[in-house]
């Protein structure tokens, strides 16, 4: 199975985690660019924590774009902006990228599509423990 069901079946009460962490780290990621004069990630805020948004494919980068107001189409006489974008493996980003944000980072994959999208929060088991929000608390059970 690939991302996008290991998410459908974990949506649906059928998952596993440690399936879907795994076809997350596989899977080869679409990765806006902010568009600042940074040439960062695109990204946006939600519970004191930074999301950078990651899509299967470029009709789902498509659908995200279209909600936030580019790609609603040259035929309405509105101008079409094209996105650009970074290619990454899910390993890379949370294990590469997410290290050099300042705060707590996740990622949020396929964020347009309500009934496929997914969250990975920044946790021990997904990101480096030391970017992790819950590192503490675990390192406190082990003891």
């Amino acid at each position: 199975m690939g991302l996008t069901e290991e998410i459908v079946a974990m949506r649906g009460g059928s998952g596993q985690p440690g399936r879907l962490l795994g076809e997350f780290r596989r899977a080869a990621l679409l990765v806006p660019l902010s568009g600042d004069d940074d040439g960062g990630l695109m990204s946006g805020w939600q519970g004191g924590v930074r999301w950078i948004y990651a899509f299967t494919d470029e009709e789902a980068l498509a659908r995200f774009a279209q909600t936030r107001g580019a790609g609603a189409g040259a035929g309405a006489g509105v101008a079409v902006r094209e996105w650009e974008f970074l290619s990454i493996l899910g390993a890379r980003l949370v294990d590469a990228v997410i290290p050099t944000v300042d705060g707590p980072t996740g990622v949020v994959v396929d964020v347009a599509d309500e009934d496929a999208s997914m969250l990975f929060p920044p946790v021990v088991g997904i990101v480096p423990d030391r970017c992790a929000v819950d590192a503490d608390d675990e390192l406190a059970g082990a003891l």
